[in-house]
């Protein structure tokens, strides 16, 4: 072959890149394509500040690709006109591109495949979905028997990993449309995009943080987490080389390694089960919990967005999202539980809302995440755990540095009080600076009764 596409996705990378490297391969030529798809672009599901990631990770790509000779093609439309119209320009003979699980990627490399040499390989995960299966052939949909049986595939070493290619060769005269100039990504985001920083957070985290991992992930104030979801979301990290690099940690911080890489499963987990099971991106599940009567109240939903819910920690979290568009883990679940469970509003509600603000918004990841916290996924929280926020508070929050950060009006108040401050008496809230029902509000729901009201409504649906 003398010209191939190197159809770019979700692998914003050159180290460790097999449809790269395939491309490399085959061909003497390499066109290095991003297609701007109107249908990702405009969905209800994506958000400013994740479009802007994007946006800037293609931009660190083109740099890396600079400086190998080659550059970024971008072309604007649908992916199978964009890519047809390329090839007519070029003669390039093969689009290699990495495999991924969505409907709707499937849905588009169906179409593209139909009318172009579509070749899809392995990259976003370390085993593709159809690889981790039952001795009968079934698809797991509980995490433990997944993980065992993930675990017993060989995996990659670091003699496997691609290295980044020195040359990339691309003809110089391909019409290139460029990127657009908006959305901008925040200061207040806290990850810069690109596979540079990507390297860097691996190993600052291998080196640093992954010996703590298991005894810090859970507590919500510290940086006891990877941070690398943003660059697994669009592949300025491999997958492989995450866990090769969990694999690989000695001197006593295996422990943290080995949760760690559980977590790296559990992606994989979430994965599989949208690849096997199309329909849990519109309906719950668990058949038997699809008929939950949801109380959806539009003002409640709205409270909690904007944290305005009167439970502290639920409300640090919403605030860091709208913030930084990022959320730590287990601010995600306590967030999820509490409209799900506590407010009985519908979980797609919260996952679409948790799409359009999350810079690592993954439709596997967060679609798993909200069933699991609504009690009606495959490997889901049993329906009747509800968390208690004002104990999920003390004990992730112990001394209240999360809430104090993202809830400034609780700044004043005394710990004793702080992840419940309806309780002060008069005069500490007036010292506080904290009026409840003025200042900061007074709980939407109280926590008992809609723990009771909650176990009612699954338990008739289960009936």
């Amino acid at each position: 072959m003398n010209t191939t596409i190197w159809w770019i996705r979700r692998d914003l990378r050159l180290s460790d890149n097999q449809a790269l490297h395939a491309a490399l391969t085959q061909s003497r030529y390499v066109l290095p394509v991003f297609v701007l798809d109107p249908a990702l672009w405009h969905s209800g599901h994506a958000g400013d500040k994740r479009r802007a990631f994007l946006l800037d990770g293609l931009r660190a790509l083109d740099a890396d690709l600079h400086e190998r000779g080659s550059r970024l093609i971008v072309r604007h439309g649908r992916p199978e006109d964009e890519l047809a119209r390329l090839r007519a320009e070029t003669g390039a003979e093969t689009v290699f591109a990495e495999a991924d699980v969505s409907p709707y990627a499937r849905r588009r490399d169906g179409r593209v495949a139909t009318h172009l040499p579509l070749r899809l390989v392995g990259g976003l995960t370390v085993h593709p979905p159809e690889a981790v299966r039952k001795r009968n052939g079934g698809v797991y949909t509980v995490y433990t028997p997944y993980s065992r049986a993930w675990r017993t595939l060989p995996l990659p070493d670091a003699q496997e990993l691609l290295a980044a290619p020195e040359i990339i060769p691309t003809p110089p005269d391909i019409r290139n449309v460029g990127l657009p100039n908006t959305p901008v990504l925040p200061e207040s985001v806290p990850f810069l995009p690109g596979e540079v920083e990507a390297q860097r957070r691996l190993w600052d985290f291998v080196a640093d943080g992954i010996a703590g991992y298991a005894t810090r992930r859970d507590l919500m104030a510290q940086a006891g987490t990877s941070g690398l979801s943003p660059y697994l979301r669009f592949g300025m990290l491999s997958a492989r080389q995450a866990v090769v690099a969990a694999s690989n940690v000695r001197d006593g911080a295996q422990s943290g390694a080995e949760v760690w890489l559980g977590e790296l499963i559990w992606r994989e987990f979430y994965m599989s089960v949208l690849y096997h099971f199309l329909n849990v991106r519109r309906e719950s599940f668990r058949e038997n919990l699809r008929n939950i009567q949801w109380d959806n109240d539009a003002d409640a939903f709205r409270a909690w967005q904007e944290g305005r819910t009167g439970y502290p920690v639920v409300d640090a979290g919403m605030r860091q999202l709208l913030a930084a568009g990022w959320m730590h883990n287990r601010a995600r679940m306590i967030v999820a539980s509490f409209l799900t469970k506590h407010l009985l509003i519908d979980w797609r509600w919260g996952e679409r809302h948790f799409m359009q603000h999350l810079v690592d918004g993954d439709p596997a990841a967060n679609n798993g995440g909200w069933q699991w916290s609504a009690g009606t996924g495959t490997d889901a929280a049993p329906y009747f755990r509800i968390f208690n926020p004002i104990l999920q508070g003390e004990k992730y929050d112990p001394q209240g540095d999360y809430v104090r950060q993202w809830v400034p009006e609780l700044a004043q108040v005394p710990l004793a009080h702080l992840h419940h401050p309806w309780t002060m008496p008069d005069a500490v809230q007036r010292e506080a600076g904290c009026v409840i029902g003025v200042d900061y509000p007074a709980p939407i729901v109280e926590h008992s009764w809609a723990r009771q009201r909650a176990l009612a409504v699954y338990k008739k649906a289960r009936g």
